[in-house]
């Protein structure tokens, strides 16, 4: 076994309190495409015109709801994608009660399929969605199952994702829970994240535990502050470091 997975293992054996941040990464691994690779981008503007996060911003929604959905449909909400290695490992981790919260910008929902109840999407779920007029939840499976805009059967009204959209703010209770979760947590694991987007990366400033570790393949701007660097797949990582 390596020796810095060896590392990550006695680092969450000592640890009473593990909070986990995670990226794009954690889910690609599931087969979900990151829209903000150089492929992803290039792959969106051809086919729709524009780059991702303009079409995922509030402004280009109320602008070009279709549109909008188009891409919605065919690149953000995926159904029947299930979780990876390190979605269980960190199911693992809560039920050993060793991890108190897992703060994802990801939208996919896998986190919860694997089994974790502590899970703060900080950027919400494609699998809440609602009526913007009467409030009326719907199931992801009606907005794929719809063409065009969708509708609330109810009133009329358009059915909007609960999903943060460029240009719009966080959930304050959302991003209070997670700046707690930072605070309170020994033990520190971002993985599968560039630490390029916030308020998101600005998390990491309200940690004051024992040790912060950083797991992405590629260089993050955080790197030299962590305490154990490894460059590698975030679910091979923490499922080695946590087979028993």
């Amino acid at each position: 076994m390596d020796k810095k997975v060896i590392e990550l293992r006695n680092i969450i054996t000592n640890a009473e309190k593990i909070t986990f941040l995670g990226g794009a990464g954690v889910s690609t691994e599931s087969g979900i495409p990151d829209f903000r690779s150089e492929n992803g981008i290039y792959n969106t503007v051809q086919m729709y015109g524009n780059q991702p996060e303009k079409i995922l911003s509030r402004t280009f929604f109320y602008e070009n709801t279709e549109l909008f959905y188009d891409f919605y449909r065919n690149e953000i909400a995926h159904e029947g994608i299930q979780p990876n290695s390190a979605h269980y490992a960190l199911a693992k981790l809560e039920k050993m009660g060793k991890l108190i919260a897992v703060i994802t910008q990801n939208i996919d929902g896998l986190h919860q399929l694997a089994g974790c109840k502590k899970v703060l999407d900080l950027h919400g779920s494609i699998n809440r969605n609602y009526c913007m007029d009467c409030h009326r939840s719907y199931e992801v499976s009606y907005i794929l199952a719809t063409e065009g805009v969708p509708k609330c059967v109810v009133c009329g009204g358009v059915v909007k994702p609960d999903v943060v959209l460029y240009d719009e703010e966080l959930n304050d209770m959302v991003l209070k829970r997670s700046i707690e979760a930072v605070s309170q947590a020994d033990v520190l694991i971002i993985g599968g994240t560039s630490l390029n987007v916030y308020p998101a990366a600005g998390l990491i400033q309200y940690f004051k535990g024992n040790a912060l570790v950083l797991i992405n393949k590629s260089e993050t701007p955080y790197d030299h502050k962590a305490d154990l660097l490894i460059r590698g797949d975030i679910g091979r990582t923490l499922s080695e470091a946590m087979d028993s």
